[in-house]
């Protein structure tokens, strides 16, 4: 008797998880339903889709033999048809459940079965068809006839986890979730149990091959792209890695990446599939600290961050707040910091947030105040320089990567600018002015130097670019020093051993009213031009200074400028159209075939013309040193020193106290006095186990990663700091002393 009531306890149990994991199953796909009918209802439109369908199930104005990269029109054949079944699905619609909707979808559906539109891009045939395809199947697919449900089925297939395209990265994470879609749709629930796993799975970090190999593996047979070399994904500094090459694809891949693995979060939410906390929460950390902070305020788009997607209209529009207030419904960690993000991008509050932060497996820095933003994009023999130009996109990419310096206050400052943006003319580049760009095959290519790198305590930083042109002769030492109400940018030792002209561009953005200049303290609105002046103390343009501590004679664009996207994108739908905007650009021309030549000017973002005028932020800097060897500067109000070594050598950082290293490296020491209080070190070559360096000021305390001794024969207090090293190898040491 006891096994008899024991069985039917058993089988009342597994009843009733079979009825509870059905009803989570049922929700979850109620979910991505609704989801799907979030898209914009139009019933005009509906109607004429309706009316314009031939009778072959194709509509006009769509190139169907067109299958190329650049082409395939046909992902407008699919958007028709997943609009009508939207319309069909909506109450509101004047279509709703209308018969002729379906036979119009049954059609258009017929004539894609029958063809089979296979586009040379992979992207098509494995993410974007199959993706509208099963969309449409759950809006629709129980009411379709049943053959051609079944002929689509193959066609939706490709988007597997084990096509070609289901890399490790943001493809893999989306695929998975096309997959799970499907199986939701054909009611296989061991296979989405599986790939709820393999989705949950891809939130992780992944060791970046580039800190192993450096640019001897490009020399290999396999080189960098064999399939046996990983590095995809979530880096180790919360950056985002999409290929084998290791440029920043954080705001591009990488967060389409987080966008797929919170809409499945927010899908299994309260259910028995949902995502384990400490998932969740890393997504958080990367989100905020990755995606967020390449981002200005983050609202806009970094276009320093960005690659060939600035060549397609509209890729700087703010993002919107859909997915940080998905995040608060999934977690409660770090829900503070997500709703300052959801209120500034519903204009609801402005940033509160100060960073600086170095993605060390990047090459980027970025750095923000409440009231300003900037980033510098660099690239070393760990890194490539520019994503390729793929499906004929970002043709003129070729500098983009030569240390970029992008500065906002609002956040729009180069919104469209691409059609008319003078692409040897990128902010903080020196660019060797050439008759014309190199072909499109030839943008990207691997770092040439080591040195390459930043400092950071979180608040304040300094990078160092020791910079090694692949496209043309050219050298140049490059340091920029970052503080609350400015920065300074350093070069140095700029040579060239060709007979054109080297410029290094201070800035290149919209042009918003008028622009102000101080030559030896007699200060003039100019006119709309372009033009050279002598011996210029500052310029003032847009609510941002730009003060050069030497007089300097300086380039200036101030006027109308023309091109087109169809020069910088080969696209099907890119514009033709001739485009006009007005530009303000800034530049030191360092003349032809310049040798050991320099610059220095600070920034000074969110300022007013007075303060400029008055000398604040000038007075408030002292460049210690611009040399091959040394680039240093110390800020007097804030009592910090950043200095740059490229191999040893030293700096008088104060009237009684010197700072000697005795390798190369980058600095940051703060003081009240001649005391220190804290200590920050980097190594951007990644060679250094140890950092040595020595000042000129009694100290002595140990740590756990580092000591101070007081030298009696020299005088000097020696202080030796572990660096980090693994997956943190590049990154920044502080003590709190």
């Amino acid at each position: 008797m006891k096994k008899i009531v024991f069985l039917l306890i058993s089988l009342c149990a597994l009843f009733t998880n079979m009825n509870a994991s059905q009803s989570d199953i049922n929700k979850i796909k109620q979910r991505v339903i609704e989801s799907i009918l979030r898209g914009s209802n139009d019933d005009a439109k509906s109607e004429d889709l309706i009316k314009s369908l031939h009778a072959d199930g194709t509509w006009p104005n769509i190139d169907y033999k067109d299958v190329s990269r650049e082409g395939f029109q046909h992902a407008v054949h699919l958007s028709n048809m997943l609009h009508l079944a939207r319309s069909y699905n909506t109450k509101s619609s004047k279509f709703y459940k209308k018969k002729q909707v379906i036979q119009t979808i049954e059609s258009a559906l017929k004539n894609w079965t029958d063809n089979d539109y296979f586009c040379e891009n992979w992207w098509h045939n494995q993410i974007n068809t199959p993706s509208t395809l099963v969309s449409l199947m759950l809006l629709v697919g129980d009411e379709l006839d049943p053959q051609i449900v079944e002929k689509i089925q193959p066609i939706i297939g490709r988007g597997n986890i084990t096509a070609s395209g289901a890399r490790p990265s943001g493809d893999r994470i989306k695929i998975a979730g096309i997959e799970a879609k499907n199986m939701l749709f054909t009611k296989n629930y061991d296979k989405f149990d599986e790939l709820i796993h393999v989705i949950e799975g891809e939130i992780k970090f992944v060791h970046w091959i580039g800190m192993d190999y450096s640019y001897p593996l490009s020399e290999m047979d396999s080189g960098l792209g064999s399939k046996g070399y990983g590095g995809r994904g979530i880096q180790y500094d919360n950056s985002f890695h999409h290929r084998w090459d290791g440029v920043n694809n954080t705001l591009s891949y990488g967060l389409g990446y987080a966008d797929s693995f919170v809409e499945w979060a927010e899908y299994v939410e309260g259910t028995s599939y949902e995502f384990s906390e400490d998932k969740i929460n890393q997504l958080v950390d990367y989100y905020l600290d990755g995606i967020c902070k390449h981002a200005v305020f983050g609202k806009y788009p970094d276009m320093g961050a960005k690659n060939r997607s600035i060549s397609r209209s509209g890729f700087a529009r703010p993002f919107g707040p859909s997915t940080p207030l998905s995040l608060l419904i999934v977690s409660n960690y770090r829900n503070d910091e997500l709703q300052e993000i959801a209120n500034v991008r519903l204009n609801k509050a402005k940033t509160t947030l100060s960073h600086a932060t170095f993605y060390w497996n990047t090459e980027h820095f970025t750095f923000q105040c409440p009231s300003w933003y900037t980033s510098v994009r660099m690239y070393s023999t760990r890194n490539f320089n520019m994503e390729v130009p793929y499906n004929s996109e970002g043709l003129l990419n070729h500098h983009r990567g030569d240390g970029a310096n992008h500065v906002y206050r609002k956040g729009d400052e180069y919104y469209d600018i691409s059609p008319v943006f003078d692409f040897q003319k990128i902010p903080g580049t020196t660019v060797m002015q050439k008759p014309e760009l190199p072909a499109p095959d030839e943008i990207q290519k691997l770092g040439l130097t080591d040195f390459v790198g930043a400092v950071t305590d979180g608040q304040y930083g300094a990078v160092a670019f020791d910079f090694e042109s692949p496209h043309d002769p050219l050298l140049a030492r490059k340091a920029w020093f970052f503080f609350d109400k400015e920065y300074v940018s350093l070069g140095t030792g700029i040579s060239c051993n060709k007979e054109l002209h080297v410029a290094t561009t201070v800035n290149q953005c919209l042009l918003r009213g008028d622009v102000i200049i101080s030559s030896q303290n007699n200060k003039s609105t100019i006119e709309n031009d372009e033009k050279a002046y002598k011996d210029i103390d500052w310029v003032f343009h847009d609510g941002i200074g730009y003060v050069f501590p030497k007089g300097t004679d300086l380039n200036i664009k101030n006027n109308n400028a023309t091109g087109s996207w169809w020069e910088i994108n080969k696209q099907h739908d890119s514009p033709k159209e001739e485009v006009n905007l007005d530009i303000f650009t800034l530049w030191i021309d360092h003349g032809k075939r310049p040798s050991k030549e320099s610059y220095e000017y600070i920034v000074v973002p969110a300022t007013t013309e007075e303060q400029i005028e008055n000398n604040i932020s000038k007075n408030n800097i002292q460049i210690l040193s611009n040399t091959p060897n040394v680039q240093a500067v110390k800020n007097r109000n804030l009592n910090i020193v950043q200095a740059v070594f490229y191999e040893d050598g030293e700096v008088q950082i104060a009237k009684d106290l010197k700072l000697i290293s005795d390798n190369q490296g980058v600095i940051m020491i703060k003081t009240n006095g001649d005391d220190i209080t804290e200590m920050s070190v980097a190594d951007p070559s990644r060679k250094l186990r140890k950092m040595h360096f020595s000042l000129s000021t009694k100290k002595e305390q140990i740590g756990n990663n580092f000591n101070m001794i007081w030298n009696e024969r020299t005088n000097m207090t020696d202080v030796t700091i572990d660096l980090p090293d693994g997956d943190y190898t590049g990154s920044s040491v502080t003590i709190k002393l």
